[in-house]
């Protein structure tokens, strides 16, 4: 007895063998409950490169017994596919749709959406969160399929995906608007960096060396030639002082602090010499930077910094 016929119309050579499996593989663990089970209850044939049908194994399959927890692992399993082999070329056909007049920027605001939808942190936070991210959009879909396989016997996997999944395709075109204007902030902070770098290219220096102690995150002590510290005045620039006052954040206030100062040489003492701070720090101010990962100088300081942390 044919119960359903799942059919892809597009996808990567061999994804309907692979739609077969997660089928097949969702099917054995949902009714394994069941006494019968020792024995097969439904099957999963290939009818073409396109189609897989779901047939029951009479007379062990019982529709009153068994289709609920059937539908219900087939639709696992159709959102499996979908969030795990479709959702990328999902993301791709909503940036298209919703964002024609940003097609120069498509091909940087896609690899936007895989970092938040894929993206993993280094203490494993992210990967978490990712996962029940990942978790919640499949079961979104689900639900969606569920009932509809409980009305109906042939599904269009890619018209569904494209057409219904309505919850679903909200939270992607949701993940999307939030990649834009991630992407257009990131754009209009590079564009208020490189306007300092061109400053501080033509700017004259005032003093020779600043000594930049990384305490950690954001927070630095800023220190003359003699280790002594150092209060920057104010800005004489106009131009920069409104500049930083419209785009201020607590690495602006370094950022200021050294602009201000001029030096020739800025020797920045950290034990993170990759963090995002000093790289922008490097960035703006070039070739007068220098990392000390530890001198005579500041590794007691470094290393009681270190201690005082939590």
């Amino acid at each position: 007895m044919e119960l359903f016929t799942i059919t892809l119309h597009s996808g990567a050579e061999g994804a309907i063998v692979a739609l077969q499996g997660l089928l097949a593989q969702y099917a054995a663990k949902d009714l394994h409950k069941f006494p019968e089970a020792n024995e097969q209850l439904v099957h999963f044939e290939l009818i073409d490169k396109h189609r897989v049908r779901c047939t029951a194994v009479l007379p062990q399959f019982r529709l009153a017994d068994h289709s609920a927890a059937l539908y219900r692992s087939a639709s696992q399993a159709l959102a499996e596919y979908v969030v795990h082999y479709m959702e990328s070329d999902l993301l791709t056909n909503t940036i298209r749709r919703k964002y024609r007049n940003h097609e120069s920027d498509m091909a940087v605001i896609i690899p936007y959406c895989h970092q938040l939808l894929y993206g993993s942190d280094a203490d494993g936070l992210g990967v978490k969160f990712q996962e029940a991210d990942k978790r919640r959009r499949k079961n979104k879909v689900a639900e969606e399929i569920e009932p509809y396989l409980q009305e109906y016997t042939d599904l269009n996997l890619n018209g569904f995906a494209l057409f219904r999944l309505r919850a679903y395709r909200n939270e992607l075109e949701e993940i999307v608007e939030y990649a834009l204007d991630e992407y257009v902030l990131d754009k209009q902070y590079q564009e208020f960096i490189s306007l300092l770098k061109y400053f501080v290219c033509l700017q004259e220096t005032k003093v020779p060396e600043v000594h930049l102690v990384h305490k950690g995150g954001h927070e630095f002590e800023l220190l003359n030639e003699r280790f002594q510290a150092l209060e920057p005045k104010p800005h004489t620039d106009r131009v920069v002082a409104e500049m930083l006052e419209a785009e201020i954040n607590i690495e602006d206030m370094v950022i200021s602090s050294l602009i201000a100062v001029s030096p020739k040489v800025i020797t920045i003492h950290t034990r993170q010499p990759d963090a995002q701070v000093i790289r922008t720090i490097e960035t703006i101010f070039d070739s007068r930077v220098q990392i000390c990962a530890g001198c005579v100088s500041c590794s007691q300081r470094l290393d009681e910094m270190d201690h005082v942390q939590p």
